[in-house]
């Protein structure tokens, strides 16, 4: 019996993040009639892994050294040479040059995601980034963006053909986030007793310099500092490591607020989070399509966002949320304050939020979107054969 086609995703590191959970929820839900599948880790992969509920799924590391390493596009041909793959679908600049290795091995088709901006390029005027994936382009058949933000970029400043473009919203799995149905039990590890009269503002991410947590951590000691009759009442809980965690950590302890702070590093258990949350908000300087806010949302929250990339497709301001200015804490300040003395409004903008996400995005739409595309490549090969 003939094999399904083999889909080889490659991507930089399995680790916690909005592209890698994307990627996780698109193997897992698609028909495994239609495709197989294995990713390719630039670098490695952590237990991150273990969220594959599929046995087949082979994960590779390729342990990329930092900065140019030519051996690993040597790497990359040879393995790639091996799996023998139908479709190489690359995520991001930091992948895309692997295209040239998927070309030389053979890959009939090669498909290339971008899931948001890169650290150095987080406004995507940088021209160096702009011309590399010019050059790339002649590689890749067929681009998926998951913004209207990413789809303009790619076709004013990069200049893709519209026939090479397809643009794919990311889908939130509502088993898995949905509203707390009862009253706010204890978290694991978690100091807080999540008292009815406590307002938890919260954010999840990887804390380096584009998801800017240290504008929330501002936010909130400014809060506090306005309205200090809310007492200990407001807590913030940041989950995620990386530089900026403990940047955070320091203003918090010097505003004297580090036990109204929580912030653990990595957890496992994201909605379960979510649903401990109040408020969620989502401060980047750069997004494309935040897999965090559609599972906030998912849980029933309202979402304050930062008013770029991909935010403005999710987030309806006023309405499921507020929209404010990237880097600037007195902003992000005012609408917390705006939930906590309406609470109101707090539960309508999150009772809309989550009708948003049933009727907007869901898994289904998205899985049968990426796989309409790999079936779009296959079949056009076949035609020609």
């Amino acid at each position: 019996m003939r094999q399904p086609p083999l889909v080889v995703h490659i991507i930089y590191r399995l680790g916690v993040g909005g592209l890698e959970n994307g990627l996780v929820n698109l193997i897992n839900n698609m028909p495994a009639e239609a495709y197989r599948h294995a990713i390719v880790c630039l670098k490695d992969s952590t237990d991150f892994r273990q969220r594959l509920v599929r046995n087949d799924v082979e994960v590779h590391e390729l342990h990329k050294k930092d900065g140019q390493d030519w051996q690993s596009f040597i790497a990359m041909y040879r393995l790639l040479k091996q799996l023998r793959p139908g479709i190489v679908h690359t995520r991001n600049i930091g992948t895309m040059e692997y295209q040239i290795s998927a070309f030389c091995a053979g890959v009939k088709h090669r498909v290339h995601g971008e899931h948001g901006w890169d650290v150095a390029d987080p406004d995507g005027t940088n021209v160096k980034y702009q011309w590399l994936r010019r050059v790339l382009d002649l590689f890749v058949h067929r681009f998926i963006p998951l913004s209207r933000h990413l789809e303009s970029y790619l076709l004013e400043k990069v200049h893709v053909p519209p026939r090479k473009i397809t643009r794919i919203i990311n889908g939130v799995d509502t088993q898995i986030f949905y509203p707390h149905p009862a009253r706010k039990q204890p978290l694991d590890a978690c100091p807080f007793t999540f008292a009815e009269t406590d307002t938890v503002i919260g954010t999840i991410g990887r804390m380096h310099g584009v998801k800017d947590q240290t504008t929330l951590a501002k936010a909130f000691i400014l809060a506090c500092q306005r309205e200090t009759e809310l007492g200990d009442r407001l807590k913030l809980i940041i989950i995620g490591d990386g530089p900026l965690r403990a940047k955070a950590l320091a203003l918090l302890d010097a505003a004297g607020l580090s036990a109204q702070a929580w912030l653990p590093g990595v957890r496992d258990d994201v909605a379960e989070i979510d649903r401990r949350l109040d408020i969620f908000v989502l401060p980047s300087l750069a997004e494309g399509i935040s897999n965090t806010i559609l599972e906030a949302m998912a849980c029933g929250l309202p979402v304050i966002a930062t008013e770029v990339g991909g935010n403005p497709e999710l987030v309806v301001d006023g309405v499921t949320g507020w929209l404010v200015p990237a880097n600037d804490p007195e902003a992000m300040a005012d609408k917390i304050l705006a939930y906590v003395h309406n609470p109101e409004t707090l539960r309508q903008h999150g009772s809309q939020g989550h009708q948003r996400v049933l009727q907007n995005f869901s898994l289904t739409a998205m899985v049968a979107n990426y796989q309409a595309v790999y079936d779009s490549l296959c079949l056009q090969s076949e035609a020609l054969q």
